[in-house]
């Protein structure tokens, strides 16, 4: 399950744009009748495992003031540039905030671990094995030129975006078998297997595009493009300033506005974002008021940064917002297709020379906790050693894994933060010893010819800080690792082609982890271009254990498997796991309402914020 993330090129790699190796013709629009579906209730809405949480008659959600005042701008910021108005192709750097203007057949809340309600469509009707859907679309909804959104919408859509957008939606709806137009209202998906219990869902998160307006012999979908496309959501596209600046204005007349899922919710008149080159321009810029909120990502900033007389003054308001979100991966991650990293022994080695302890005292005041898993912040983080449930689902695969995910807790290597690291490194050395590494005349360690050598490349300064000191370890032991900031255009360019060595890697989790999972570790995406298996792991354990996610019949069985899948990719040494914060650090100018609370999964300051 993607979550909350909107469905968009921008978003490929951070969830940090996968895809399928195979070639599938598209599913045809066909006219058939409804029978098989005479027996099955409509319903308003679903969740994953269970009930969901608002009944039939909810009159809005909880996390809303369903009186919040309408009016006003937020201004946001954005790192970098933008050069397309399309968020759906891999082509091009898509402008922050498209997914404003466009809508889903489904609405997930952000207070469920995963339940969606009907947006574009007022019901759904789901056999109990949840082999197939089908939506039943809102009369009243409405593209912003008036004409109706229908099932032929929908259907192209499909098609569309499986073909010709991103490679993340051809794998991530890959089991959709058929797509069918029952009615111009009325649409269906039959999936090419029984039990999955998420199908359903994540087929209602896809969005939703206008077939007249891409097939008018004007508009082309599969071309980066400055012209606003057409929505149908609570905003559409205003002002535009290529690379600099882009405005959202609310749409007065929105056919959604008093549907129990909107109330109170897209408060703003204008959403704007202004873009700065620069990370630390852009945080003078917020204590010019120059934008109004601000997710601060960097500890050293959050401690030292914000003594601004607007901070002190009360003007801006700073505040750390707890929440129940899974943090997922975020580590040094290896290209695992060269060679030099095909070796485990070199992946493990390597890590002993990242100094957490030290880098988190010293850079960012023990602010942060240290991954240890890719479900952390989660009940599917894998911890002690294997037993009871997970056992048995491991115990198959035990002669093609490493012994030590049945003998052994993974946790990653530790010191005691002095910056004197020198039993680790001697580890490292004696583990790549062992594998034939050895030290020559210069200094660097070769092995049948080829040095142990590789470049680190990033797009975010601050990360330099971090990664340096981990360089030198790396020199002290025979490695060498050199450092590069590059363009952020660049550097996407270079991951969608998997031209680089080493990197920072983030691969974000939902409460209900399942089908993009293949798309983060399966073997059947490592090698299409743009794809979000940007490791390159090829484990025919990890698809096997993959499927299983993606088959789980309930909330406790999707949480074990979960946990044999971390183990596998813990053992796997794929990355060196950084850090994480179980908060949300905010900052923003004193003129808007929010809430009285903040829902468990989610931060949505433009959707449900207003000004006071």
């Amino acid at each position: 399950m993607i979550g909350k993330l909107l469905l968009t090129a921008s978003l490929a790699l951070l969830l940090t744009a996968p895809a399928i190796a195979q070639e599938t013709s598209s599913p045809a629009i066909h006219t058939v009748p409804a029978a098989n579906a005479a027996s099955i209730a409509p319903v308003h809405g679903m969740a994953l495992h269970g009930a969901p949480k608002y009944a039939a008659d909810f009159r809005h959600l909880d996390y809303v003031n369903p009186d919040a005042p309408k009016g006003g701008t937020l201004r946001m910021s954005a790192v970098g540039t933008f050069d397309s108005l399309n968020g759906y192709i891999i082509k091009g750097s898509p402008a922050s905030g498209l997914g404003m203007i466009h809508e889903t057949l489904l609405q997930q809340t952000e207070d469920e671990p995963f339940s969606a309600y009907g947006l574009l469509a007022e019901s759904i009707e789901v056999p109990a094995d949840r082999s197939w859907i089908i939506f039943n679309l809102r009369p009243e909804a409405k593209w912003h030129d008036g004409q109706p959104v229908t099932a032929d919408d929908v259907v192209w859509s499909f098609n569309t975006l499986t073909t010709e957008g991103a490679p993340f939606y051809k794998g991530y709806y890959n089991n959709v078998k058929t797509v069918e137009a029952l009615s111009p209202a009325r649409v269906k998906f039959t999936f090419d297997m029984a039990g999955n219990l998420e199908l359903p869902l994540i087929v209602g998160q896809m969005p939703v595009l206008p077939k007249h307006f891409y097939t008018n012999g004007i508009n082309a979908f599969e071309e980066s493009t400055l012209t606003p496309p057409l929505g149908s959501g609570a905003y559409k596209i205003g002002k535009v300033t290529p690379g600099r600046s882009i405005e959202y204005d609310r749409v007065n007349d929105w056919w959604g506005k008093d549907l129990p899922i909107n109330r109170g919710k897209y408060n703003f008149d204008k959403v704007t974002y202004e873009y700065f080159r620069d990370s630390n321009v852009l945080l003078e810029a917020f204590f010019a008021d120059q934008f109004d909120f601000r997710q601060e990502n960097t500890a050293k900033l959050w401690a030292t940064a914000y003594d601004a007389p607007a901070v002190k003054d009360g003007r801006i308001i700073k505040k750390t917002i707890d929440h129940k979100l899974p943090q997922g991966f975020q580590g040094f991650i290896y290209n695992t297709r060269r060679p030099l990293f095909q070796d485990r022994a070199v992946r493990e080695a390597i890590g002993y020379a990242f100094d957490y302890e030290w880098s988190n005292k010293s850079l960012a005041y023990d602010s942060y906790k240290r991954t240890r898993s890719f479900f952390s912040n989660s009940e599917m983080e894998a911890s002690g050693l294997p037993a009871g449930r997970e056992l048995e689902i491991l115990e198959p695969f035990r002669d093609k894994l490493p012994p030590e995910v049945f003998t052994t807790e993974f946790n990653p290597p530790k010191t005691d933060g002095s910056g004197n690291n020198r039993a680790n490194l001697k580890k490292a050395a004696d583990i790549l010893d062992a594998a034939g590494w050895k030290v020559g005349s210069d200094g660097i360690r070769t092995k049948d010819g080829r040095r142990l050598e590789f470049e680190f490349i990033d797009d975010n300064p601050m990360f330099e800080r971090w990664v340096m000191p981990f360089t030198k370890n790396l020199e002290k032991i025979g490695v060498k690792a050199n450092y590069r900031a590059i363009d952020p255009a660049q550097y996407q360019n270079r991951l969608n082609n998997y031209d680089f060595d080493m990197t920072v890697g983030l691969f974000g989790q939902s409460n209900s982890p399942g089908n993009e999972q293949r798309e983060f570790w399966g073997s059947a995406v490592a090698d299409v271009p743009g794809g979000r298996n940007i490791i390159g792991v090829r484990d025919p354990v990890v698809d096997e254990l993959i499927k299983l996610i993606v088959s789980a019949p309930s909330r406790e069985e999707l949480v074990v498997r979960c946990r044999a899948l971390d183990r596998v990719l813990q053992w796997g040494f794929y990355g060196i796991p950084n850090w994480h914060m179980p908060a949300w650090r905010i900052a923003y100018w004193d003129r808007f309402g929010a809430p009285a609370r903040n829902p468990e999964f989610g931060l949505p300051v433009a959707e449900t914020w207003w000004t006071k």
